[in-house]
């Protein structure tokens, strides 16, 4: 992967709205609207301190302990337990928004409830950086289940052709980390540049425990049944591959048919899989009673995936979390 500190330095496409994004094989890594500090200053801190806004807990977790490190902080909009396709923006979260200096968003239509909030705040002068699409994002459907036919639903909310679920691969995170601090330092100054360095050597070394977790299951039950198309990037990483999913599509929001719903119990019953992987932000209603007829001993567990967990969820950080997914997988597949 090219180093990201070099993509950061480079300068992609300029989007509708002010938000800038990478062109998809353009390789940049650091894309902000062209426009100075938000109109609204009102909740700036007075030292120079950058304001700095995180659309999702997971982005938040990154950028804080790198704000903490350089000594400023975050504000994260999406509360824990929120689920990123379905979020809306209150009133004072597009405040919040529109007052910062810097937003941090995942992009590729992961926020879908924020898009107009995001497009706001770059229009009244935020730097906007939508960090997915600047991390190499896979295509979704290439792991076991590319034949699936798209849903009503699916159509209606579709993502386009990218997996925004970027997280589940920690190295590109721990470029994600660099892109941020480097980010933060044109605003804030050089240490934050230092401490998303930082920030970056503490993710890739944690990635060593996740990996040796993914793999401890044998190479023969390396097989994902998940709620909705997740966890693309954490099979891509570890050599698993992705069998089937609850919801079809990429978001939460699509709903599956009679015909879809049938046809993944007898993917299950066929592949002997033990375990269906939900959502802690979600209802496991649907995945219960997908494991329910698949009949054995199908289990559903839980994993964080679009949000962190509390503070005595042992998922409280993203490390934290990535462990604890990665612990819970490992588990029941070897089970």
């Amino acid at each position: 992967m090219t180093s990201a500190r070099a993509l950061a330095r480079r300068v992609g496409q300029v989007a509708p709205h002010g938000l800038v994004r990478l062109a998809p094989l353009a390789g940049a890594a650091l894309l902000l609207a062209a426009c100075g500090g938000a109109s609204n200053d009102a909740t700036a801190p007075s030292d120079g301190t950058p304001t700095i806004v995180a659309t999702t807990t997971v982005l938040g977790s990154i950028a804080g302990e790198i704000a903490e490190c350089a000594g400023g902080s975050v504000t994260t909009v999406m509360p824990i337990g929120a689920d990123p396709h379905d979020f809306s923006a209150s009133s004072s979260d597009v405040a919040t928004m529109v007052g910062a200096d810097v937003v941090i968003a995942n992009g590729l239509g992961l926020e879908e409830g924020l898009q107009d909030a995001l497009a706001s705040a770059a229009e009244d002068g935020a730097r906007v950086i939508e960090i997915a699409p600047l991390l190499d994002p896979i295509e979704f459907g290439g792991h076991g289940h590319e034949g699936d036919a798209p849903s009503k639903d699916e159509d209606e909310h579709d993502h386009g052709s990218l997996d925004p679920h970027v997280w589940f691969d920690m190295k590109r995170m721990a470029d994600a980390a660099v892109i941020i601090g480097d980010a933060l330092a044109e605003t804030g100054g050089s240490a934050y540049a230092d401490c998303g360095a930082k920030v970056a050597d503490e993710i890739r070394s944690a990635e060593g425990e996740v990996r040796a977790l993914m793999e401890s299951v044998p190479e023969d039950r390396r097989i994902l049944v998940t709620d909705h198309d997740a966890l693309g990037y954490l099979a891509d990483a570890y050599g698993y591959e992705v069998a089937g999913v609850v919801i079809p599509g990429g978001s939460t929001l699509a709903e599956p048919s009679s015909a879809e719903l049938s046809a993944l119990v007898e993917v299950i019953r066929a592949e002997g899989v033990p375990a269906i992987f939900a959502n802690t932000a979600d209802s496991s209603a649907l995945s219960d009673a997908v494991a329910s007829e698949a009949g054995g001993s199908v289990q559903v567990v839980e994993l964080y995936v679009g949000s962190l967990g509390g503070p005595d969820s042992g998922a409280d950080t993203y490390v934290a979390m990535m462990l604890l997914n990665a612990q819970r997988i490992a588990d029941a597949l070897r089970a």
